[in-house]
């Protein structure tokens, strides 16, 4: 088995030492917070700014690492990193201003997030051998949602439940892939298109579930497959299903979902011959030279 399939695959466990987590430095009720990350840990922190804020904690902004505007005032900045080395999320905790607090949540603490966050949450048991993230993010949220109040007691059986269930049927045929989410579901279609993209090549897409209808719905065909990450929203299914395309949706919840997504990902690439572990262009953290050009 892939390194990505094992980890995969031990989702559940990692998912229920996070939930019996209480680490100190993560944002209080009432605080305006930030929340930075870069590709899949953003998609996580987008998840996370829809939640908290949605369920009355604070004011919650997520931003990729790179746009973070240092110069507005939070309370507390939230960084997300698995590796605790990736260049763009040290550099916005360096442009944080030292009076407001700053928290990372990584996989390595022997890392220089350490030296640039004021407090490190490990979460070294859910760090990855791969390239591809997958334990370490859906950890991460799992973690962010119980101290939040927001995760079923029964997270970790669903996951063991995504595990079990067949993929779509046909999925692993289709040539075009469309996940679509509303609210905090949204950052999670957006890491799914992200991991079809990363372990297989696959063409994908992710939106808004409303905003699907205004244009991008037009590439939707018998060769594709619409993801719906919680319940769809009314008279859109069958929109989907005049296109030909398959239909998927789910009872999970859409974390447990995601599980599925992963899944599909790593089951595209066997059957495209690729080697998910080995995904095009991709090094597990993106560590940037600063050297000036020339």
């Amino acid at each position: 088995m892939t390194h990505v399939g094992k980890e995969i695959a031990s989702q559940p466990e990692c998912w229920r030492r996070a939930l019996e987590m209480d680490p100190a430095g993560l944002p209080e009720t009432g605080e305006r917070v930030a929340v930075i990350g870069c590709g899949t840990s953003l998609y996580i922190a987008q998840a996370y700014a829809v939640l908290r804020e949605a369920a009355g904690l604070g004011e919650t902004d997520a931003f990729a690492a790179s746009e973070f505007p240092a110069a507005r005032r939070y309370d507390r900045v939230l960084a997300i990193s698995r590796s605790g080395t990736t260049t763009e999320v040290l550099d916005a905790l360096r442009r944080t201003g030292d009076s407001t607090p700053t928290v990372a949540v990584t996989g390595d603490l022997a890392t220089p997030i350490t030296g640039a966050a004021g407090t490190v949450v490990d979460l070294g048991f859910a760090d990855e051998q791969s390239v591809v993230q997958t334990r370490f993010a859906t950890t991460c949220l799992a973690l962010l949602r119980g101290r939040l109040g927001l995760a079923p007691a029964d997270l970790p059986a669903q996951a063991e439940r995504a595990l079990r269930t067949e993929l779509p049927e046909g999925a692993v045929d289709a040539g075009q892939f469309t996940f679509l989410g509303t609210g905090w579901t949204i950052g999670l279609a957006n890491e799914a298109a992200l991991k079809l993209r990363e372990a297989s090549n696959a063409w994908t897409e992710s939106y808004a579930a409303m905003e699907y209808r205004h244009g991008p719905i037009s590439i939707t065909g018998p060769n594709s497959v619409v993801w719906f990450f919680g319940e769809p929203p009314a008279g859109l299914p069958a929109q989907v299903r005049a296109t030909g395309a398959t239909l998927v949706a789910s009872d999970l919840d859409p974390l447990a979902d995601l599980v599925r997504a992963q899944r599909l990902a790593v089951a595209l690439a066997e059957v495209r011959g690729l080697d998910p572990d080995r995904p095009q262009g991709l090094t597990r953290s993106v560590v940037l030279d600063a050297t000036p050009a020339g």
